[in-house]
């Protein structure tokens, strides 16, 4: 392995979710792809069961692996992610997701080949982390419409429509969508607190992409050490219209219809209180603090990825 900041990782372990996407092709294919490129894997573990996936990924962290290759969705990233957070321990990853949106923050590649290639020869960052409360997420929280794109996304719409089942997902849950008011309070000082009305969402986001590839947060690096607060507001349908149309980009933010913040920590209450989303599961309810982990999980990312801008253990300019 190339990278100095791989070679120090003597011990490997390859987990893999094989109800992702692909994934039992993709554990043989791994296995394969990851010995010719030297990388030595000391156990590997196929998943058949996601609800096991933590307690794996817990035993192979007591055993003592520096590198866990890990194979599977954002959902198996969020799942497994709070394990990790604090330690030495490096995170592998192999997007075999729906949507894959961790690894597009951070510009893994989602071929299995090249996702290989990036654990042996990438570098490895420090990455911060979400926190709602206690709860470690690495793309987005959020409270509103993104609650019901949750209900509405079945793994049966998912398996059959790939990345699109997400806008299936949305239109559904705009349909059945009620208006609410969120409240903002930000513990730092750094905002006056707030009050919308009328919201469609409220997202908390810590990476870029959420929802197969919306720009949660357009300009947000992973280790800059602040959470992007987007309020969406439930207005005419032309102004929902060009929210949509320009999510994929990032435009979106300069529409009328959002106000943006930019926060380490932010307190959020909702009329009525509603559910929150964590990374695609329904973990917490309002009212809620969020707030940055910072440096919290270490990465190998491509040797060219700008979303993480600081090799691991170096401070953010200030």
């Amino acid at each position: 392995m190339n990278s100095p900041g791989i070679d120090r990782l003597r011990r490997a372990a390859l987990v893999v979710n094989t109800r992702a996407r692909h994934g039992e092709r993709a554990f043989f294919e791994a296995i394969d792809v990851l010995d010719r490129l030297g990388v030595p894997l000391g156990a590997t573990y196929a998943v058949r069961d996601p609800a096991r996936l933590a307690e794996v990924i817990r035993e192979v962290l007591e055993e003592g692996y520096g590198l866990v290759v890990l194979g599977g969705g954002d959902g198996s990233v969020s799942s497994v992610v709070d394990f990790f957070a604090g330690r030495d321990a490096v995170l592998g990853l192999l997007p075999l997701g729906t949507a894959n949106d961790f690894a597009r923050t951070l510009e893994i590649p989602s071929d299995i080949e090249r996702a290989c290639e990036t654990i042996a020869r990438g570098k490895v960052v420090d990455v911060d982390l979400g926190l709602a409360e206690d709860n470690y997420y690495v793309n987005v929280a959020s409270a509103g419409l993104g609650v019901g794109v949750t209900q509405a996304l079945s793994p049966r719409l998912k398996k059959r429509a790939g990345a699109i089942a997400y806008t299936v997902a949305a239109v559904r849950a705009f349909l059945r969508h009620e208006p609410f008011t969120a409240r903002l309070t930000f513990p730092d000082g750094d905002h006056e607190p707030v009050e919308h009305g009328r919201l469609l969402q409220v997202a908390v986001g810590n990476g870029r992409f959420y929802g197969g590839g919306m720009v949660v947060a357009p300009n947000s690096g992973m280790d800059d050490r602040a959470l992007d607060v987007y309020t969406i507001a439930l207005g005419r349908h032309r102004d929902l219209v060009g929210v949509a149309r320009y999510l994929r980009s990032g435009d979106f933010v300069s529409n009328g219809s959002v106000n943006h913040y930019r926060t380490a920590r932010v307190h959020l209450e909702t009329e009525p209180e509603l559910p929150v989303n964590v990374d695609g599961e329904l973990v917490a309810h309002t009212p809620l603090t969020f707030s940055v982990a910072p440096n919290a999980l270490k990465v190998v990312v491509p040797p060219g990825s700008g979303a993480a801008r600081y090799d691991a253990g170096e401070p953010p300019a200030r």
